[in-house]
C-alpha cells in the first residue's frame, strides 16, 4: 500500500493510501486513535477497518494526526487533529473527485473527530463510530447528527463505558432524519482483542454493505 505525505495545517502528514480502479469508487477515511496514548494510523482496529473498507470497493486513507510518526507538529488537544482530518478528507477529495459517496470512521478518540468532522462537511453520507469515549468528551455538537452511521462497542470497555455510549446513542436516536445503528459486543473491551475483532470487522462490513446497496437502488 502506497505511502503518502501530504500537507496538513501544521506541516506534513503521513499516511497510507490505497486506491480503486473505479474512477467513481466511494472514498472513506479512518481516523486512529489518541495521539498521546499510543494512537498511530497502524492500531490494530484503524488497520482492519482501512482494508475492510477496502475490500468493500472503497478508497482508502488512513493517516497520522499531527506529531505522530512523520506527521509535523504537535498534540493539539483535539481541535488542530479535526483540521488535519479535514486536510486529509481535502486530499482524498482531490484525488478521487467523482467519488459516489464519502465515509468516515474512527476509533476511540478518532471516531470524537470523525463525528465532528461529520458536522463541517455534508458530503458525508456515512459513519463508522467504534468505542466512542463519551465519557471523556462532549459529543453534544451533534445536534442535529446529520449522516445515519453505525455505532459499535464492546460491553467489557473500561475505558469508554457502555453506559456513556448508550446515553450518546439514545441522544442520537431522538434525532429525525437519520437512522443511527448501535451493535454491542458481548464481551469486548475497548480494543476489540482476539477473538472479538473479526466479529466487530463483519458488523462494520455488514452495515456498510446494506447502506452502499440502500444507496444503489
Amino acid at each position: 500500500m502506497p505511502e503518502v505525505i501530504f500537507p496538513g495545517p501544521e506541516g506534513r502528514l503521513e499516511g497510507r493510501y490505497h486506491p480503486q480502479r473505479a474512477k467513481d469508487a466511494p472514498i472513506a477515511i479512518i481516523l486512529h486513535p489518541h495521539p498521546q496514548f499510543g494512537g498511530t494510523m497502524n492500531n490494530k482496529v484503524v488497520y482492519n477497518m482501512h482494508y475492510a473498507f477496502h475490500k468493500m470497493g472503497f478508497t482508502v486513507l488512513r493517516f497520522n494526526f499531527r506529531g505522530v510518526g512523520r506527521s509535523q507538529g504537535e498534540y493539539d488537544q483535539g481541535i488542530g487533529e479535526l483540521s488535519d482530518a479535514a486536510s486529509a478528507l481535502d486530499y482524498l477529495q482531490s484525488l478521487n473527485p467523482n467519488a459516489k459517496h464519502c465515509w468516515v470512521a474512527g476509533f476511540s478518540f478518532g471516531a470524537w473527530i470523525g463525528m465532528q468532522l461529520l458536522m463541517r462537511r455534508p458530503e458525508i453520507t456515512g459513519f463508522i463510530s467504534v468505542a466512542p469515549p463519551a465519557n471523556m468528551y462532549d459529543f453534544s455538537f451533534l445536534a442535529p447528527c446529520p449522516s445515519s452511521g453505525l455505532v459499535i462497542n464492546g460491553t467489557a470497555d473500561r475505558v469508554a463505558p457502555p453506559k456513556d455510549t448508550h446515553t450518546l446513542v439514545n441522544k442520537l436516536h431522538e434525532q429525525k432524519g437519520i437512522t443511527i445503528t448501535h451493535t454491542e459486543i458481548e464481551g469486548a473491551g475497548h480494543f476489540f482483542e482476539e477473538p472479538y475483532m473479526d466479529e466487530m470487522i463483519g458488523h462494520v462490513d455488514t452495515y456498510v454493505r446494506r447502506r452502499l446497496t440502500e444507496n444503489t437502488r
